[in-house]
């Protein structure tokens, strides 16, 4: 009987232990799950790519951050690239712009391997918020390239079915010349069919195995240190809109009433010219001139 209480006694304790033990593993990981689903927040949905096999994926950002600081940015994100080696990460094109004198923008074009295409935007977002910048548009689109192919397959094991039957009739004897004629000219021309449609499958495996990534900078347009919504930006800004706006409102106005005021114009220096003037005074003088007196009476 003993034997059987201290049994007991024993398999309760682990029992506690077990639950006690569950319950500070779900607390401990709770942190570590929030804090992953606010990191994929701030990158926009986590779409893996093998979500979407034979999808080809095309990613464009846009990020906007102080304008002295785009230039140090574009940097990181260049080394970042070249840090990923060739194979997977190429630099395709580079732009940097001061159009005002405190405004700033720039671009940079990768080629990246689909796999790690997701995870590099992440991490020029996170760079770009470390900079005290914000992402300011995504966007990722995706052509069905795999279906694509697919469909090319179909259609070149058509062609090449094709070409066979024809080509077995050629073989057979009593045809004429111009039905062989004809025969070799199809032939031809499927031909050509089955070369573009390899060229259409070679063009799609290339879009699969390379991912097109752009990064647009665009600074705040103020002064340096004092960040996103600077007053004096924003009223420069809307000095310069309001200037133009008016503006062209004269010019409109101005070429509406211009040719008007120009014909009018010349009206009344024609008035004025001695020939019409002399012309004036003597119908004037005309209207004035008195009449005949009447005949005496007798």
């Amino acid at each position: 009987m003993k034997t059987k209480l201290l049994a007991g006694a024993m398999a309760l304790v682990l029992v506690g232990c077990g639950q006690k033990a569950s319950e500070e593993s779900a607390a401990s990981s709770a942190p570590a799950a929030a804090e992953m689903v606010s990191a994929d927040a701030a990158g926009g949905p986590d779409v893996p790519i093998t979500a979407a096999p034979g999808v080809a994926f095309n990613y464009r950002y846009a990020f906007r951050l102080d304008d002295d600081r785009i230039a140090a940015v574009q940097e990181e994100h260049a080394a970042a690239c070249e840090t990923l080696g060739v194979a997977r990460c190429r630099i395709t094109g580079m732009d940097y712009r001061l159009i005002r004198d405190n405004k700033v923008e720039g671009r940079l074009e990768f080629k990246l391997d689909p796999a790690i295409a997701r995870k590099f935007g992440k991490d020029a977002i996170a760079s770009v918020a470390k900079a005290e910048g914000v992402l300011a548009a995504a966007n990722i689109t995706g052509e069905d390239v795999g279906a694509q192919i697919s469909d090319s397959q179909r259609r070149s094991a058509g062609i090449a079915d094709e070409i066979a039957r024809l080509e077995a009739r050629l073989k057979q004897g009593g045809l004429g010349d111009r039905e062989r004629t004809e025969l070799q000219q199809q032939i031809a021309g499927l031909r050509q069919q089955l070369d573009g449609e390899r060229e259409t499958r070679r063009g799609g495996e290339v879009q699969l195995a390379t991912t097109p990534m752009v990064f647009d900078y665009q600074g705040t347009g103020g002064l340096p240190g004092i960040g996103y919504g600077n007053p004096f930006s924003d009223a420069a800004n809307m000095l310069i809109r309001s200037g133009g706006t008016l503006l062209s409102f004269v010019l409109v106005v101005g070429a509406a009433i211009l040719p008007w005021a120009l014909f009018f114009a010349g009206l009344l220096l024609l008035w004025r010219t001695p020939p019409v003037v002399a012309v004036r005074r003597w119908l004037v003088g005309k209207r004035a001139a008195p009449s005949a007196p009447p005949p005496p009476e007798i």
